[in-house]
């Protein structure tokens, strides 16, 4: 194993950003290569932990002489949102600077060359991050954008292009759900990962081993021993199965026989009031249509003071939030429908 740091000039005289960057190198020239990063959003720890628990894993494996194609590696890939804090709270999912999330702005390249990635020199230090995100992350067939929710099922979003070639990597993680996407106009990592293949000839494309997904380990709370492990070995599978790394000890993944959600299907359910949350429903659940999801407190102890929010159609509750105080609009869950939700979005669901 390598360890290299990387510096992300700052915006001022004096500041700096530095990762870590850790790599396997491979025994088989033809063998996939895989990169995986956690906490593009800084403060989602889930993948932060599953990767703590995996690194001795690819160091055994590595000892062994098993693993057969590069693996990159990158447990903390947003130092700037790492650092920043406001009145205490830390803030990892938006630059303070920009307001831009860090999961938006990435360069979306025609072609998998990285010579077509922007000159970030007279950009900001977000700009130069994403950019080499890209860079170090470009070219590999696995890419892995290890990401939480507020509080959710363990999820993937795939674009359509790579399903249902990606079922097995789904099975082998032993996600709950898989979301499929297929515009990007937004700029995630995962459309940084996938977008410049798509025009690529088959050669170069090479579908049949291409992976790339955010993956959304639960909730933003579920940073836990167990579970670490138990993503860890999920990620394992998945490299085994894709013959990253040779373990005849790992059975291959059975079949993907979870929920598959197109995104149009899902419903965010705005709150129609300011307030507090009371829900009916967790992740997990299924709904009907017509079942009450929530009841906001908008004002309490008042005649009428709650609002109450209902299924539009029937379905799966995929996240909901953590906090409980919500502004009138903001979204309340993600109800994974049955049909097409009758405010069906494309691209990102949410800032």
């Amino acid at each position: 194993m390598q360890k290299t740091i990387e510096r992300i000039a700052g915006d001022s005289e004096g500041v700096a950003y530095e990762f870590p960057v850790f790599r396997f190198e491979g025994t088989d020239k033809a063998a996939p290569s895989a990169y995986l990063q956690a906490a593009l959003h800084a403060g989602e720890l889930p993948g932060v932990v599953a990767i703590d628990a995996l690194m001795p894993m690819l160091a055994k494996a590595e000892a062994e002489g098993r693993i057969k194609g590069p693996i990159t590696v990158v447990p903390w890939a947003n130092p700037i949102g790492r650092a920043q804090y406001h009145f205490g709270e830390h803030q990892g999912r938006f630059h303070l600077g920009t307001r831009t999330n860090f999961n938006r702005a990435f360069p979306l390249l025609a072609a998998p060359d990285t010579k077509l990635l922007p000159d970030t020199t007279l950009g900001g230090a977000d700009q130069r991050l994403k950019t080499r995100l890209v860079q170090l992350s470009l070219g590999h067939d696995i890419v892995l954008d290890l990401h939480c929710d507020d509080e959710g099922l363990a999820y993937l979003y795939i674009h359509t292009s790579l399903w249902p070639a990606m079922a097995d990597c789904a099975a082998a993680m032993g996600v709950d759900a898989v979301v499929l996407w297929g515009e990007d106009t937004d700029g995630t990592f995962e459309g940084a990962s996938i977008m410049p293949y798509q025009n690529a000839p088959a050669s170069v494309a090479r579908f049949d081993r291409r992976v790339a997904t955010t993956v959304e380990y639960r909730g933003i709370l579920d940073v836990d021993g167990k579970l670490a492990a138990s993503d860890a070995e999920g990620l394992y599978r998945l490299l085994v199965a894709r013959g990253v790394i040779q373990d005849s000890s790992v059975q291959k993944p059975g079949k993907f026989s979870a929920a598959v959600i197109p995104l149009e299907n899902i419903d965010m359910m705005p709150s129609p009031k300011a307030g507090a949350i009371l829900y009916d429903v967790k992740p997990g659940d299924r709904v009907a249509k017509g079942d009450r999801l929530a009841t906001i407190v908008h004002a309490p102890g008042e005649a009428n003071g709650r609002a109450e929010v209902f299924a539009p159609q029937p379905g799966l509750i995929l996240t909901r939030r953590s906090r409980r105080i919500i502004r009138a609009g903001e979204d309340l869950l993600k109800l994974a429908g049955d049909k097409r939700s009758g405010d069906a979005r494309s691209g990102t669901l949410e800032d």
